[in-house]
């Protein structure tokens, strides 16, 4: 009798599903750069999807030169503020913080995520990092920041979302003194990201709750003869009698959605500072108009509208700087339908 092959159905890829502890993704590594020191990371609100026209650049591209249709994603990025600087030093588990200079010029919304510290010296607790890059002691230079939800109208939200930044450049004491020059001041998205660039993107998935097999993995239901006092939507079993246990294999029901997952290598249409040109008759659909700075994301991201993403240098790049590209339209039709 012939062999029967079934494929498996459904990707064990990122197994085990779990909730995402938060809302706020994270980066566990951060691309080598050798330029110039600047923020590798940036954050935003995503905004929704509309298309644009524009000319072809891509290389060796079947519609090379030509004019073509492509779907964005809009991103509204208001500027974030820089709460702290934090160095690291080097040990078997790979980092431990070992000193951190907090600013005294902290927005007040910071208050309502976290507690502010009131005896913090920053003027001495820069001169430790200092000696501490002098002693060799610290091995990489990281930045605190947060943004400021409440200049948005599209985000009901006022409380700061705070993340880990690193800071690009070969030179310890250079990246340091960058940081340094940046503490308590607002960076804005041109400051970090231009027209053109590649970047990843990572954020939380849309939260689908409890899911049974058949939607959270892709099998196909029972016959009504196979499942005749049971429900049509289960697995047939959940695997033989020895070795008496259950293999994680077996799709069974569980989380499905609210996962962080990263796109690599996304390329930034455009950045820009007027919202107003971007919006739709109506706005846009669970999110309102764009008031401020924001850019377009080629493609799709991760994630549902007014959800925090995180922008980063690209740490798999494979094509290099391909200049800005050459927009001729964007779409502001409505979306209500």
């Amino acid at each position: 009798m012939a062999k029967g092959h079934r494929p498996r159905r459904g990707s064990l890829a990122y197994s085990p599903r779990k909730r995402a502890k938060g809302h706020i993704p994270r980066f566990n590594s951060w691309p080598e750069s050798a330029g110039e020191p600047k923020l590798q990371d940036f954050a935003g609100y995503k905004v929704g999807m509309t298309h644009v026209i524009l000319v072809d650049d891509v290389k060796n591209s079947l519609t090379e030169g030509m004019e073509i249709s492509v779907p964005v994603t809009v991103v509204e990025t208001p500027a974030v503020r820089v709460a702290a600087i934090r160095a690291y030093a080097s040990d078997s588990y790979g980092g431990k913080a070992v000193a951190e200079a907090w600013s005294s010029d902290l927005d007040p919304s910071l208050g309502k995520t976290m507690h502010l510290p009131k005896t913090s010296n920053t003027d001495a607790s820069l001169e430790k990092i200092g000696s501490l890059i002098e002693n060799g002691t610290v091995s990489d230079i990281k930045v605190v920041t947060y943004t400021l939800p409440k200049s948005l109208t599209g985000v009901p939200k006022k409380n700061s979302d705070i993340m880990e930044t690193a800071v690009s450049g070969s030179d310890l004491r250079a990246r340091f003194e960058y940081a340094k020059s940046i503490l308590g001041s607002e960076i804005k998205i041109s400051d970090v990201f231009n027209n053109g660039t590649f970047i990843d993107v990572a954020a939380i998935t849309i939260g689908k709750g409890t899911q049974g097999p058949v939607k959270r993995w892709g099998i196909g239901m029972m016959k009504g003869k196979h499942s005749r006092q049971g429900s049509l939507r289960q697995i047939g079993t959940l695997g033989p009698f020895r070795p008496a246990r259950v293999n994680w294999r077996v799709p069974q029901m569980g989380q499905m959605g609210y996962h962080q997952r990263t796109d690599f290598n996304k390329r930034i249409l455009k950045v820009s500072t007027n919202g107003e040109e971007i919006n739709p008759a109506g706005g846009f659909i669970n999110y309102g108009l764009v008031r401020g700075d924001y850019i377009l994301i080629k493609g799709s991201i991760p994630g549902p509208s007014k959800r925090l993403v995180r922008l980063r240098d690209p740490i798999r790049a494979k094509v290099s700087a391909m200049g800005e590209p050459q927009l001729l339209h964007v779409s502001t039709q409505s979306l209500q339908g």
